[in-house]
């Protein structure tokens, strides 16, 4: 499939990496066996525990798509799709009980599913990007982020994307570290 044919939300050309990212809603009947697959990676087990068996996930996946306060992407480089992303309004999200949310925040979960895509340097481009999506909202001026605390690795790589630690939280699947982008300070960072 070209770009011309998938009905992106959101694309952008990254030249540190040299690959076009794109995002596209999730459809349940296209999505859900790639999904399902990813969730059950031994690198994404400890992190997300939904390594449910098909129907599972499929009613997983349902309930996370009727809820009005997030929506779910599947993230793509040069059209083939490796990663998945749920971006919500916080002020309607458990994280909220763990700070002053304002009406306008967004936040960022994300997974790469395709194990061939770990260790490539591809983390930060597309986290990047995404936040660069979420700040087209011009209301938005913060996005979070709550990755588990165990996984330093994202950890680091939402502190280079801009993010700044705040505090861990306890969530109920997790002990979350909680993180905020400022628009100005990520525009500052990113402006080139």
């Amino acid at each position: 499939m070209s770009v011309s044919t998938i009905n992106y939300s959101y694309v952008r050309f990254d030249s540190t990496i040299n690959k076009t990212i794109a995002f596209r809603p999730v459809v349940l009947e296209e999505d859900l066996n790639l999904i399902h697959e990813w969730m059950n990676q031994p690198h994404v087990i400890p992190f997300w525990n939904l390594a449910f068996d098909l129907e599972r996930m499929r009613e997983h996946l349902q309930k996370a798509l009727a809820d009005k306060h997030q929506t779910l992407y599947i993230g793509c480089l040069d059209d083939e799709p490796m990663s998945y992303w749920e971006s919500y309004w916080t002020i309607d999200d458990i994280v909220a009980r763990h700070y002053s949310a304002e009406a306008t925040d967004q936040g960022i979960h994300l997974l790469i599913g395709e194990a061939k895509f770990l260790g490539q340097g591809y983390a930060l481009p597309l986290l990047r990007a995404m936040t660069f999506f979420q700040f087209a909202n011009q209301a938005t001026q913060k996005i979070i982020a709550e990755p588990d605390i165990r996984n330093q690795k994202m950890i680091h790589v939402f502190e280079k994307c801009g993010f700044e630690f705040q505090k861990e939280i306890e969530l109920p699947d997790k002990v979350g570290a909680l993180m905020f982008c400022d628009r100005q300070v990520f525009f500052e960072r990113w402006k080139a």
